[in-house]
């Protein structure tokens, strides 16, 4: 611990001829007691130690700042890229759905020629047409007047 004693000494100022007089005292000094000796190349090796280490978070911050923009861009086109796979997956779904359908009709006609289930008729039969016979159509439409176009009311 330090311990400082502080003596006080009353100065009495005299005014002479508009000259204000301070006596001044070369006895010895005001202040009394056991101090700390600064070490100056302690400070000096902290200071520099604190720049540089300073320094050093300032580039490790900017390191940090250009890696997260890259980060954010790649990000970015990872979501677009996203969607993109999301659409085609989609298109192909209902592609994939087409086809299916298609192939089953072409597996239906198929497995129907394989089995013989329609089968096709040995003989085929004409008939002529009945014209003749045929009851005539009467007209019973009543017929109305002849109605006149006219240009205005």
């Amino acid at each position: 611990m330090n311990s400082v004693k502080v003596r006080t000494e009353d100065y009495s100022y005299q005014y002479r001829e508009n000259q204000v007089q301070s006596p001044v005292k070369h006895e010895g000094s005001v202040i009394e007691g056991y101090f700390y000796k600064e070490n100056l190349v302690k400070e000096m090796a902290i200071r520099k130690i604190n720049q540089s280490l300073c320094g050093i978070l300032m580039v490790s911050i900017l390191c940090v700042i250009v890696s997260y923009y890259f980060a954010m861009t790649n990000e970015l086109a990872l979501n677009v890229l996203s969607r993109k796979i999301t659409t085609l997956n989609d298109e192909n779904a209902e592609l994939q759905n087409r086809l299916d359908r298609l192939r089953s009709f072409n597996n239906v006609d198929s497995k129907m020629t394989q089995f013989n289930v329609l089968q096709k008729p040995e003989k085929v039969i004409e008939i002529q047409a009945l014209e003749a016979q045929a009851p005539a159509i009467k007209n019973n439409l009543k017929q109305s007047p002849k109605f006149f176009w006219s240009v205005g009311y």
